[in-house]
């Protein structure tokens, strides 16, 4: 089974742990690598992001573990950068300025406002809040929602430098099959165009098991027919847990990797030495 994991959050962001704990844990668990990647710095306030001025702190901590457990463990520093148009700060300026060893790159508010109250957090653990953003800024219309949630995703795949991408179909989860099916043609079509130009700028395409030890959807990120579609167009995969939590780091894994291989798929990736290599399943 994967034994490490580059998509983890702390306290640093919206995380419940600290970042020892989830070092130690990873220890145990005979980890090869643990990647921590909070939530980037955005210039509004909010719950699940890292504050711009602790950035020093978390890059120093990570930094200080990586050293203590060298003999034990690779300990990696990195953000999942929340992209807004016209917002969120350029990821290359990022991740320079932080000297960080790789980005992972996400959507979760679907908007182009630095005002938190204009965009539509399609993320969280209440349904409630997808619901009401839907009707607020689409009058109810999934598909131009959902439209708008690829076409920014899209514009980040082709505007900004990242590795990774983060849980690329999750305009599915608080969906629950109330208002679109996965099955439509619409929906195909917009899924697949964003498939194909991750492949277009190589980057790594993350399994992400989180929706489902968390119960807020009954499938992994993204959903199985884009594996196969992914597969067969020799997208690089990794595994995910999204942990938020240390006893999280690992969930799903083993259910992941039989998903991976049901799509085809032999091997993922992980990162050392500044690269990603291929590690078989």
């Amino acid at each position: 089974m994967q034994n490490y994991n580059f998509h983890t959050h702390s306290i640093f962001s919206d995380g419940k742990s600290q970042p020892r704990e989830i070092v130690e844990e990873s220890i145990r668990q005979e980890f090869s690598a643990i990647g921590f990647s909070e939530h980037s710095p955005l210039p509004f306030d909010n719950t699940f992001s890292v504050k711009d001025y602790d950035m020093s702190k978390y890059v120093a901590e990570i930094a200080q573990l990586r050293e203590e457990f060298k003999d034990k463990i690779e300990v990696y520093c990195a953000l999942e950068a929340d992209y807004i148009p016209n917002t969120s700060e350029t990821f290359s300026v990022t991740q320079e300025k932080h000297h960080l060893d790789y980005l992972i790159g996400g959507v979760h508010l679907v908007g182009q406002s630095a005002n938190p109250d204009e965009l539509w957090f399609i993320d969280g653990p209440k349904w409630e809040i997808y619901d009401e953003g839907l009707q607020m800024f689409f009058d109810g219309d999934i598909r131009r929602g959902v439209r708008r949630f690829y076409e920014q995703t899209n514009e980040m795949i082709e505007y900004e430098h990242f590795d990774v991408i983060a849980h690329f179909d999750k305009i599915k989860m608080h969906n629950r099959d109330r208002y679109f099916h996965e099955d439509e043609t619409w929906y195909r079509k917009l899924a697949m165009e964003t498939l194909d130009l991750i492949r277009e700028k190589g980057l790594v395409m993350e399994i992400n098991t989180r929706g489902i030890y968390k119960k807020r959807y009954n499938g992994f990120y993204p959903s199985p027919w884009l594996m196969k579609e992914a597969c067969a167009m020799g997208v690089p995969v990794i595994i995910s847990a999204d942990a938020h939590h240390f006893s999280e780091i690992s969930l799903e894994f083993e259910a992941a990797e039989e998903a991976l291989r049901q799509a085809g798929y032999r091997s993922v990736v992980r990162f050392k030495d500044g690269k990603w290599i291929e590690h078989s399943i």
